[in-house]
């Protein structure tokens, strides 16, 4: 362990956590500095709202911080039932189930779905797991975990999922991807997906971890914006932590899917529930995201155009995203480094993407946008790009 973190640090590709404090709107104190925040997922800066703060402190009164148990045990609190309840409603399923966190959720709910009731095939399960290049860790690790054969297509290439299915036919296959991709902003070809699915009898997940909230009729994210419901897309992913600026995450298909998943994946079995203060939180979020009477999607949009639009300007090579995730290809660890602190010296927390999270020479740097950013932060910031130094000549087109 000492070698590779060694090997790591040489190679200029050493993570460390860095404490940010919140100072309110998008400022953040990090090292003794004021910062404006361009690398967090709270799109819709909901995670200080008055109104998520008042359920989360009105409920952690009356009931206490921790549950204390599992679900299945002694954990699962009336506000956990009432939030699944408007989580399957809102996404247009039968049922959602509720997990602390959103890799819990994948790693359990493929562990669950590959390998519950599979026959084993050479030590695998004998379930085929097909997945983009490009998809979250914790989708590899859960097919990984499940032992089931796991294939990747191209990123967002559907008749490569369509290739891969059709060299193992026969075995029930599984094809995961994101919905929105957490590194590029890029969205995934859902309806090819699902068409190429239903063809194949293959079943479609989708993580969308980064499209709900903010996508789609009511926020409800990036498979309601390509027009599929439930039959097209029998199993949802979904996290709570970006922009319903809560914590945790959810399944969300049919009633027996939800069951199978409650009962096998060990994720959810196996840990403690998480606060009701949390899930009443989180049920006041996704009222103001239905809803949005503040207008906060639009300002999202508003802000992702302009910051493109300005980027152009500048001849920056933006990766071809619609999203709040609008990543600058930079190329090379060190250039992406340099770039990312001369921004921070100008009072800028953009945080520089490096491998094994992107692959080698992909790194670049991340840049998010929310609605409680300013135009005037948003023209500041791509001030700041326009007057980096050599570093970020590779990004130039």
């Amino acid at each position: 362990m000492e070698a590779a973190r060694a090997g790591r640090a040489q190679a200029g590709l050493l993570r460390q956590t860095r404490t940010c404090d919140v100072l309110g709107g998008d400022r953040r104190l990090v090292d003794g500095r004021v910062l404006a925040d361009f690398c967090g997922n709270d799109y819709l800066g909901l995670a200080g709202h008055r109104h998520l703060v008042a359920a989360f402190t009105r409920t952690a009164a009356a009931e206490g911080v921790g549950t204390g148990a599992a679900h299945l045990v002694a954990g699962h609190r009336g506000e956990h039932a009432a939030l699944e309840e408007e989580l399957a409603d809102w996404t247009g399923r039968e049922r959602a189930l509720l997990f602390s966190t959103g890799v819990m959720a994948n790693l359990g709910t493929l562990q669950a779905l590959l390998s519950a009731g599979a026959m084993p095939v050479q030590g695998r399960t004998g379930a085929l797991c097909v997945q983009d290049r490009l998809n979250h860790a914790s989708l590899v690790d859960g097919a990984h975990l499940a032992g089931a054969e796991l294939r990747r297509y191209p990123h967002v290439d559907a008749h490569g999922a369509a290739r891969q299915l059709d060299a193992r036919p026969g075995l029930p296959a599984l094809v995961a991807t994101d919905g929105v991709f957490s590194m590029d902003g890029d969205v995934a070809p859902l309806a090819m997906l699902a068409t190429i699915c239903q063809e194949r009898g293959a079943m479609l997940y989708v993580d969308d971890a980064h499209g709900l909230g903010v996508m789609g009729p009511q926020g409800a994210g990036s498979v309601a914006a390509a027009g599929l419901g439930a039959k097209d897309v029998p199993v949802l992913m979904g996290t709570l932590g970006k922009a319903l600026g809560c914590a945790g995450a959810f399944v969300a298909g049919d009633a027996s899917v939800i069951e199978a998943i409650t009962q096998f994946a060990r994720t959810y079995v196996y840990t403690t529930a998480m606060p009701a203060a949390l899930a009443a939180a989180t049920r006041a979020a996704i009222r103001l995201v239905r809803t949005d009477p503040e207008g906060r999607r639009d300002r999202l949009g508003a802000n992702i155009a302009r910051f493109r639009a300005g980027a152009a300007q500048l001849g920056l090579r933006l990766m071809p995203s619609t999203t709040a995730i609008q990543p600058l290809l930079i190329g090379s660890t060190g250039a992406a480094m340099a770039a990312a602190a001369t921004l921070e010296a100008a009072g800028f927390l953009v945080v520089a993407i490096r491998p094994p999270t992107v692959p080698p020479g992909g790194a670049r740097l991340r840049i998010t946008l929310s609605a409680t950013h300013t135009p005037k932060r948003i023209d500041a910031l791509l001030d700041a790009l326009g007057r980096l130094p050599r570093a970020l000549e590779s990004a130039a087109v």
